[in-house]
Formats: C-alpha cells, sequence, structure tokens
C-alpha cells in the first residue's frame, strides 16, 4: 500500500498527537508514583513485622535449642554417668570374686577405660549445661569417682582380716558418688527448667508487641487508602466519562477542564484527540478510494484463489489464483456467462460444485481445495479458495499415525491419561478403565482430572475414599513434581502404581500399572532373605539382627540367654526315609520349638538341623535352664508324621548376655562352644559356656593353622614300625606312620592332630603325601617286604583316593601286591556300597586291604561278608589284657578263628611282652607287631631292623 505524506494540516495534528500522548504520559507516571508510594509505604510496615517477628522466633528457637539439645543433652549425659559408675562397681565385684589371672586382667582393663568413659561424660555433661553449679557438682563426681579408684586400688581381697572394712567403705564412698550423681542430674533438670521458663516470657513479650504493630499498621493502611481515593479516583471518573463519549462518536460534545494537576493536562489532552478523531474521519474517505485500487492489486497477487458471487448468483469478481484454480472460469467472467446453480439444480461446472458451501473440495486433477465462503452486503457472498493438497497428505498420514498409535495405547499393559496445561483429559486408553473396574466410556477427553477421580470412587474400588482423599494423596507425591510414585490400594487389594511426567505444553502424563504381583514377589523375597524357606523361621542373616536388637535392650539388671540347639538322629531319618519325610520332621520341630517360648524370645534355623533361640529377661541362669529342660521333654516327644513314627533328641548349648558376651558374633560361638561340649560329653544334654571352653577353641585354632604351616613346609616324617610273620619267624613287612615334631610344643601325638587333620579337609592330601613316601622308601627294600598305609575315612569321600594310588604305584615302580591299604570301619558305615566300589577298584590295581581295629565298632560281621578283605588287625585293646582274668582271650580266639575261616591273614597289635607273644602263637595268629619287636623307626633306620630280625637272632629263644 502506498504510504502518505504528512504535509499541509496534517503536521499540525501530529503534534497535538504528540501532546496528548505526552500529557497521558504524565497524568499516569503520576498516578503511579503515588501508588507506588503507597504501595512502598505499606511494604515497609510489613517487612518491619516481618524483621520483627523472625528477630523474635529466632530467640525462641535459640532457648528451645539449648532446653532441648543442650539441657536435655547434660541430663543424658549426668545419667550415662551414672550408668558407667554402676559398670565399675559391678566390673570390680567381679574381678574380687574371679581367681582366673586372664579374667582379672580383663577386668581391671574395664575398670580403667570405665574410668575415662566416665571423665567424659561428665565434661560433656557440664558443656551442655553450662551451669556454675553443674559444673561444681560434677567436679565433686569426679573427685568422689577418682577416691573410690584409689580405694579399690587398695583394696586386697586377700586379707580376710580387713576384707569387711574394706567393702564398708568402698560401699561408703559408693553412696556418696551416688548422691552427688544425683545432685548432677538434678542441677541439669533444674538449667532445662529455666531455659523453658525464659523462652515463655520471650514469647508473651513478642505476642504482646506483634497484636499492638498489627493494629497500628491496620490504621495506617486504612489513611493511605482514603488519601488514594481522594486524589486519584474523583478525577480519574470524570476522565472515564470523557472518555467514553469519545468512543461513542460523539465528538460534539463539551469537555470539562480539570485542575492544575496532571488529571487536568489530561482532559485538555483528551479535547485535542477529539479533534484529531474528527480530522483522520474526512481524510478517510479520500483515502478510500485509493485504497480499493490497492485492494484489486492484492487480490491479483493473492495465492488464495478469491470469488466473488454476487445476490443473483453470477460471478463477478475471480482473481488469477481462482481462474488458475478453475479451468474455463476466466471466460465465463469476461463473458459474463459464469453463475452459480439455482436451489436443487445440479451444478454443470467444477467451479459451481466446488463453491456451492463451505468445506475441502477435490477437483478432477487430484488437488484439494478449502472453500470458505463469507456473505457480502447487498446478498451474495465471496468465496476463498485454499490449495490443501499437501495437508490433506499430512493429515491423512496424521490420521494413519494416530490410528497405530490408538492401537498401541489400548493394547499397553498400563493406564495411561494425558491431561492438557488446564488439567482436562487429552487421551486415555481401554487399560486405564480395565485397572479401576470402570465401564466402558465412563472416562472420555474433556473431563477434568477431579470428574476422573471421581470416576473412580464412583466405581466402588478406593477402600471407600473420598475425591478429597485422592486428591490429597496425589498432591502430597506430586505436588514438588513427578519424581516419585504414588501407590494405590484399591478395594480387591490390588495395587496401583501412578507415574507422572509433565509435557512441554503444561500439561502431563500419567500412567497406571498393576503392580500387584511384583509387590507379592518382592516382600515373598525379603521375606525368604530374612526366613528359612521351609520353616518360616528367621535364618541366620535374621537372627543375627534379633541378637543385637536383644542386646541393645538388655539392661542392667537382665540380660538374656541364647540357646543353641542340635537335633539328635535327624540325618539318619533324611538318609533312610527320605528328604520329604526330613523336612515334615523339621517343621514339626519347629512348631514344637515355637511353643517352647514366649512371644518375646525368637526362634531361628540356621542349617539343617540346627535352631538357636534367643531368651529374653533373663535374670538368672536357672530361667535357661527351665527353657532347656522343656525344649529336650517337647522336642524329644514321639513324633506321628503321614507315614511314620520317629523319635528325635535335643542337644542344647547356653550362652547368657551379657556375662558371655556383648556382641552377637561373640554370643553364637560362645552357644556353639557350648553346644560342642554337651555333643561331646552327652547327647541330649545341655551345657553352659564357660571360659575355658574358649581356651581349649582358640588351642585348637592354633594346631589348625600350625597344622597347615607344617604341610605346606613339608614338615611331616614317616616312621615305620616293622610287622613279624610267626611263620617264617622274620620281619614281613612295616606299616607306615605318621610323625610330627613341632619346633615348640615337641612331638605331637597322631590321636590329636589326625582327627583334626580330617576335620579340616587336610587329611587328603596329608595321606596322599603319607602314601608316595612310603612307597618310595618300600621300593628301596627287599621284593618280600610289604608296605602297609593307614587310610583314613574322609579319604574315601574323595574321588581321586584310586587315581592317588595307581600314579604312585606307577611313579615309584612299587608292585601293587606289596602295598597294604588299612581301612577302619568307620569308612564303611556312611555309604557302603560307594566304599565297596572303591575297595573293588583298588583290589583290581592288586593292592592288598585290611581292616584295622577290628572288633572296636559294629557289624564287622556284616562287613567281612559284604567284602573280601585281606587281613584283619585285632586292636591293641584286646591284646593289652590277654592272660589276665576275664581278660580278652576269649575274644582274641574268636578273630583268630574267624580269619582263618574266611582265609584272612590275623594280626595282633600292641604286642609288649613275651608272653602275649607267646600266647597269641598259641591261638594261630599269623602275625603281630608291637614294641616287643621295635618303637616306629625312621626310614634310616629300617636297615638295623631288617638285620636284627631277619639275621641272625631270632624272635623266640
Amino acid at each position: 500500500m502506498t504510504p502518505y505524506r504528512t504535509t499541509g494540516p496534517i503536521a499540525p495534528l501530529s503534534q497535538r498527537a504528540s501532546a496528548l500522548g505526552r500529557s497521558v504520559s504524565d497524568a499516569v507516571s503520576t498516578i503511579r508514583g503515588r501508588i507506588l508510594f503507597a504501595f512502598l509505604t505499606m511494604s515497609l510496615i510489613t517487612g518491619a513485622l516481618g524483621l520483627y517477628a523472625i528477630g523474635g522466633i529466632q530467640q525462641v528457637g535459640d532457648l528451645v535449642h539449648r532446653t532441648y539439645d543442650e539441657s536435655l543433652m547434660s541430663i543424658n549425659y549426668a545419667r550415662a554417668t551414672a550408668a558407667d559408675f554402676a559398670k565399675m562397681r559391678s566390673a570390680f565385684a567381679r574381678r574380687v570374686e574371679s581367681r582366673n589371672a586372664a579374667v582379672i586382667g580383663k577386668l581391671d582393663q574395664e575398670i580403667a577405660d570405665l574410668v575415662v568413659t566416665l571423665a567424659e561424660d561428665l565434661t560433656i555433661a557440664v558443656e551442655r549445661s553450662q551451669s556454675i553449679r553443674a559444673r561444681r557438682a560434677a567436679e565433686s563426681v569426679q573427685a568422689g569417682v577418682t577416691a573410690w579408684d584409689e580405694m579399690r586400688r587398695g583394696f586386697h581381697p586377700e586379707q580376710s582380716e580387713v576384707r569387711s572394712e574394706a567393702w564398708d567403705a568402698l560401699d561408703h564412698q559408693a553412696a556418696l558418688v551416688d548422691g552427688q550423681i544425683d545432685l548432677l542430674v538434678n542441677y541439669t533438670a533444674g538449667d532445662g527448667f529455666a531455659f523453658r521458663q525464659s523462652a515463655r516470657a520471650v514469647v508473651a513479650d513478642q505476642i504482646r508487641f506483634t497484636a499492638l504493630s498489627v493494629g497500628a499498621a491496620m490504621v495506617l493502611a486504612a489513611i493511605v487508602a482514603w488519601l488514594l481515593h481522594r486524589r486519584i479516583i474523583g478525577p480519574l471518573s470524570a476522565a472515564s466519562a470523557v472518555a467514553q463519549r469519545i468512543a461513542a462518536g460523539r465528538l460534539d460534545d463539551a469537555i470539562p477542564t480539570g485542575r492544575r494537576d496532571e488529571l487536568g493536562r489530561l482532559l485538555t489532552a483528551m479535547a485535542t484527540m477529539r479533534d484529531n478523531i474528527r480530522a483522520m474521519m474526512e481524510r478517510e474517505v479520500s483515502q478510500r478510494r485509493s485504497a480499493e485500487a490497492l485492494l484489486s492489486d492484492a487480490l491479483q497477487s493473492s495465492r488464495e484463489g478469491i470469488v466473488v458471487v454476487d445476490a443473483g448468483g453470477r460471478i463477478v469478481v475471480a482473481n488469477a489464483q481462482a481462474v488458475h484454480f478453475f479451468k474455463g472460469l476466466g471466460e465465463a467472467v469476461e463473458a459474463g456467462t459464469a453463475a452459480m446453480p439455482g436451489p436443487g439444480a445440479e451444478p454443470v461446472s467444477e467451479y459451481g460444485w466446488a463453491l456451492a458451501e463451505d468445506g475441502k473440495r477435490r477437483l478432477s486433477d487430484g488437488r484439494w481445495l478449502r472453500v470458505s465462503r463469507s456473505p457480502i452486503q447487498g446478498g451474495g457472498f465471496v468465496a476463498v479458495c485454499s490449495d490443501v493438497t499437501q495437508l490433506m497428505e499430512q493429515e491423512q498420514r496424521l490420521t494413519e499415525t494416530n490410528r497405530r498409535l490408538d492401537a498401541a495405547l489400548d493394547n499397553m499393559s498400563q493406564g495411561l491419561c494425558l491431561y492438557d496445561a488446564n488439567h482436562r483429559l487429552m487421551v486415555v486408553n481401554r487399560r486405564y478403565g480395565e485397572i479401576y473396574g470402570l465401564p466402558p466410556a465412563a472416562v472420555a477427553p474433556g473431563m477434568t482430572a477431579l470428574e476422573v477421580l471421581a470416576r473412580n470412587v464412583e466405581s466402588g474400588t478406593m477402600q471407600g475414599r473420598k475425591v478429597e482423599d485422592l486428591l490429597r494423596e496425589t498432591q502430597a507425591a506430586f505436588g514438588q513434581g513427578f519424581a516419585n510414585t504414588l501407590f494405590q490400594t484399591t478395594e480387591t487389594g490390588r495395587i496401583i502404581a501412578i507415574m507422572g511426567r509433565g509435557t512441554g505444553d503444561g500439561g502431563f502424563v500419567a500412567t497406571y500399572e498393576d503392580v500387584t504381583e511384583r509387590r507379592q514377589a518382592e516382600e515373598r523375597i525379603a521375606f525368604l532373605a530374612h526366613h528359612d524357606v521351609l520353616t518360616g523361621l528367621p535364618n541366620r542373616l535374621k537372627f543375627a539382627e534379633q541378637i543385637e536388637g536383644a542386646i541393645a535392650q538388655a539392661g542392667r539388671d537382665s540380660g538374656f540367654a541364647l540357646l543353641s540347639i542340635d537335633i539328635d538322629g535327624f540325618r539318619p531319618i533324611n538318609d533312610t526315609l527320605g528328604r520329604v519325610v526330613g523336612d515334615e520332621v523339621l517343621q514339626a520341630v519347629a512348631n514344637r520349638l515355637c511353643a517352647c517360648v514366649r512371644e518375646v524370645d525368637c526362634v531361628a534355623r540356621l542349617g539343617a538341623d540346627e535352631f538357636a533361640i534367643i531368651q529374653r529377661g533373663v535374670e538368672r541362669a536357672e530361667d535357661a535352664v527351665v527353657l532347656a529342660k522343656r525344649i529336650g521333654e517337647v522336642v524329644s516327644a514321639p513324633y506321628i508324621l503321614s507315614s511314620h513314627r520317629v523319635t528325635l533328641g535335643v542337644t542344647t548349648g547356653i550362652a547368657l548376655a551379657p556375662g558371655d558376651g556383648m556382641s552377637g558374633e561373640r554370643l553364637m560361638k560362645s552357644a556353639d562352644m557350648a553346644l560342642d561340649r554337651a555333643k561331646a560329653e552327652a547327647r541330649g544334654a545341655f551345657r553352659f559356656f564357660e571360659p575355658e571352653m574358649d581356651a581349649r577353641i582358640q588351642a585348637k585354632r592354633l594346631l589348625e593353622r600350625d597344622l597347615r604351616d607344617a604341610l605346606a613346609a613339608g614338615a611331616f616324617n614317616v616312621h615305620y614300625q616293622p610287622i613279624y610273620d610267626l611263620a617264617t619267624e622274620r620281619v614281613c613287612g612295616f606299616e607306615a606312620l605318621l610323625r610330627w615334631f613341632h619346633p615348640v610344643r615337641g612331638p605331637v601325638s597322631p590321636a590329636e592332630f589326625i582327627p583334626l587333620a580330617e576335620e579340616i579337609g587336610l587329611i587328603v592330601p596329608l595321606g596322599e603325601w603319607v602314601l608316595r613316601r612310603a612307597c618310595e622308601e618300600a621300593s628301596r627294600w627287599p621284593a618280600d617286604l610289604k608296605i602297609a598305609v593307614n587310610v583314613s575315612a574322609v579319604q574315601f569321600t574323595s574321588a581321586s583316593l584310586v587315581t592317588a594310588v595307581r600314579e604312585t604305584l606307577r611313579a615309584t615302580g612299587l608292585s601293587g601286591h606289596r602295598l597294604e591299604l588299612e581301612i577302619t570301619e568307620s569308612v564303611l558305615v556312611g555309604n557302603p556300597g560307594a566304599t565297596t566300589a572303591i575297595l573293588h577298584s583298588l583290589k583290581g590295581l592288586g593292592v592288598r586291604v585290611s581292616m584295622d581295629d577290628f572288633g572296636t565298632g559294629y557289624s564287622s560281621l556284616s562287613y567281612l561278608r559284604s567284602f573280601p578283605f585281606d587281613k584283619i588287625k585285632i586292636d591293641q585293646s584286646f591284646v593289652r589284657h590277654l592272660g589276665e582274668p576275664d581278660g580278652t582271650d576269649f575274644i582274641v580266639r574268636a578273630v583268630i578263628g574267624l580269619g582263618g575261616s574266611l582265609g584272612m591273614t590275623v594280626t595282633a597289635e600292641g604286642v609288649e611282652t613275651d608272653a602275649q607273644l607267646a600266647r597269641l602263637r598259641a591261638e594261630g595268629c599269623d602275625e603281630v607287631q608291637g614294641y616287643l619287636f621295635s618303637r616306629p623307626v625312621p626310614a634310616s633306620d629300617v636297615a638295623g631292623v631288617l638285620e636284627r630280625w631277619n639275621g641272625t637272632e631270632r624272635a623266640i629263644a
């Protein structure tokens, strides 16, 4: 559009408009300044009140802090001082009664530590209280404790003639200290009361002053409001009336003159504005003609097709773009024949059909037009045609995308609701209704979030909660953002997890997931992590937590007992009747144990047949004895199961807290040591922990460490004891015996370290080492000499035994018939079938197998029947009593006869006298060995033994 130049009378008009603008600006600025001044005045008053309130609150807070953080803490530390002193007296009493130097030393150290702790508690109590009298009372307590400690150091319990007097003096001094501690507690409590009284006084003063200040502020605010109304509102009303008349077109009305202030200048400026408007209207007429020409140019250059139709239905104007859209439209307009069809008539042209009504039309060439008709004065209309082909293609693609999105939303496993910035529902999927049990279409787009919550309440799934309750839950979870997850529980017990996320337009999307099964699985996993799956009892981890809780609750006058329980006779049930019956037995045992204890006690299963109990509130050891006896009676009663009747026993170890330890690990260790003692001494009984048990365990651990070091360093030796053949009157072989010379303890008995090696799993490598060493030595002996090596029962549980024997024979070159492996009956007890298979494999290597210590176990005859042993050895316990009245002659005779009947060699051990040797010869024994011939000797002395017995000398003169 062509711009107009401001020449002639137009220039003064601009100047007047500028003056009007400046007047309005001045008026507005002055009004704004007054309002700003009033606002700043009220803000300063409010700020002053707020600062004063903050100062008062901070002062009260400081007093409250001193009351609760300093006074109460000082009281606690004063009371802790009393507890420390009581522990010192208790520890000293136990020291006097103890005769164990180690315990006395430990108690002395405990008392010394308590003296330091008491001093620290006193220091903290005084620092927290900040009271002179509390400090003086603390100094009196410290002096009294120091005096008591000096008297304790001078106490000699062995001086019986002054012991009573010394006790009385100590008790008197302790009573003085207790009184001083009570005075300290009272002083610290009094300090707290003084702080509270100060806080109350400050609060009362602050309330009075604040009330007066608020009243004054309200009066001042009323005065400021009255002044604003007088100076601003009245003049503004007059200016508003003038502006309304000008807006209504009443340009000839008189405008009142104002005062000589900014509002008066505003009325003058409005009069100037009225004159300018009148001049501008006159100028508009002249400008409209030029505008029509410009409009025509704009129509022709427009990218939209524009068609003007008159009241008679004739097309009078069509721009170039419209002519481009419709073929033949331009020629028809020039000829004056372009017309729209009448009512009910069929259109004869494409443009007649396309322009008949608003909407989208697809032309014959495939393009889409959007037609928008607008009526004009005098009848007819203007039609604006836009090419929306590309937009329609995009809409089609968007429709297909939305269809797929709707399908995806309806098949989601989660419910989904999308809200706009006004919290109105835009999208909801089918799964949302299923989760809340809503009928179809109960929740539809356009509903507010509150209406959606109301539908959930109406469905009856919200456990009687109202919309306000649900809204409060939602605000609590998402009021500060969508970082949290809200969990709702429905009437049916289902758990719904609700998560939200904000959208870019200010709305949000919420997802709803039924997590009931997941929650149940998590709870089950959490339960299984702390409980036994079979019995439901706490497991070892949970039991340790229970012990720590019992330790925290234990007081000075009462403790608790820890019972470690082992079920006797359970493993044979598992082996013979199967694990199903075994599990049923364990469940029955768990139920009986729970029936024996109180609700405050705790029963746990720690292993296969290992249980433990925490008995709280134990003041005397007799309380634990009563429970142990009750457990023994109840658990040992017969069990009538679904298909069997079984009987069990129970062995119990007891540790008492705090005497036997004040940590969970220590108490469990003490109870287990007591249980081991009970199992070793008498199955079915109970034993209390004793400090000597710990000493034995420590000695055992020390021996275990030394045993491992000795094996790693090769510190063992093999000695050889000759086996004498009575038929040939010569040594026919040697038995290899393991020996250990400890660098500190000296020789260690095999009866001491062999069972320990079996227990810790060292017997397998140790046995293989003995086998290799013995075979290496025997390979250098005469070919008619054999070597006997003992094999532990533990070695038979190792799959490598047969391989080790085979590899040893191959590496040393020793013939298999020269190697004799000695086993005991215990080898066959655990798994006779597997053991027999191993023995047959050894026989396949040519190795001889003998049964050692025959007759000392049980079921020996069945073992001899199940496996053809080459030799049986009579234990030295039978040989020792040969020839004595009521001795063992008949047993030895029976064993020798049995061996001869079965074709087995019989060897007697432990022969030490000529009389024993003569008796065995008379009974027909095949071989003997013992100190009568030789003690076990190192490999270097074997030659001497052979020279003695296989040379010129004979065993019997």
